[in-house]
């Protein structure tokens, strides 16, 4: 070796880890609500989700699915669940400036899975709408939304006129359920309704107060051939008539 010269490498990724797990560790976790998620700011970063004070995801953002848009997306999505009350739900979030070229996630689901498993990572929590190609897919067990389906029967709001179409309607319940609502649409590609959705007149009865009570008084008005279903994780409507092995018909038109 040279005299006067050394070569040294500094291995940032793992002393990045040491001190965030440091971090983690030592903070407090606030109620996953949209509420105390509002003075997050939306940047990069990484989180961790506990339920009943256990571990149970860790997430990375970017910069422009920041921090505090995809913690409302999660506290959105623990709504309306069998078997899981948002309040037992909490988490940490902590941004990170030196981020880019590092995955912290990976890096932190390995520490801590190594002690206990990480059960809502690679389970499917969070994940986008798998299309209508997956709807008779079969979900392992011990996957988010077979341990936690959808409760179709909690009280939900909608502030429709009446009467109102059927369409305006569906629209109006898929924006307020905290997980996905698919109906038919004009064609394969289209995202307008089918056009018995859109020409169908629906009157709301105040007596449909929940998202199964709602979805029954739309079908038993629209054409015959309709069909509403539940799905572990989401509710469909399509002018079918099928069984789904992991499904249960709400409706059916005639």
């Amino acid at each position: 070796m040279t005299k006067g010269y050394v070569e040294f490498e500094f291995d940032l990724p793992s002393a990045l880890l040491i001190n965030l797990v440091k971090v983690f560790d030592e903070m407090d976790s606030s109620a996953l609500s949209t509420g105390n998620v509002a003075g997050i700011p939306e940047a990069q970063g990484v989180y961790q989700l506990l339920h009943k004070d256990s571990l149970v995801y860790i997430g990375k953002t970017d910069a422009e699915a920041g921090l505090k848009k995809r913690l409302e997306r999660h506290a959105w999505t623990i709504q309306h669940r069998h078997n899981l009350d948002p309040r037992d739900v909490t988490f940490k979030a902590v941004r990170v400036f030196v981020f880019t070229a590092i995955d912290l996630e990976t890096q932190l689901i390995k520490h801590y899975g190594a002690k206990n498993a990480v059960p809502w990572n690679n389970s499917g929590f969070g994940s986008n709408d798998p299309g209508r190609e997956r709807d008779t897919t079969t979900l392992k067990p011990e996957g988010f939304d077979e341990q936690f389906p959808v409760d179709i029967d909690r009280e939900i709001e909608l502030n429709l006129s009446a009467p109102t179409s059927a369409a305006d309607a569906l629209k109006a319940l898929k924006e307020a359920l905290p997980y996905t609502f698919r109906f038919e649409t004009a064609g394969k590609r289209s995202r307008k309704p089918h056009p018995e959705l859109t020409d169908a007149a629906i009157d709301l009865l105040p007596k449909a107060k929940t998202t199964r009570a709602t979805i029954e008084t739309i079908v038993s008005q629209l054409p015959a051939g309709w069909q509403a279903t539940a799905l572990p994780s989401r509710v469909i409507l399509y002018k079918e008539q099928r069984d789904y092995t992991h499904g249960t018909i709400i409706a059916r038109s005639s």
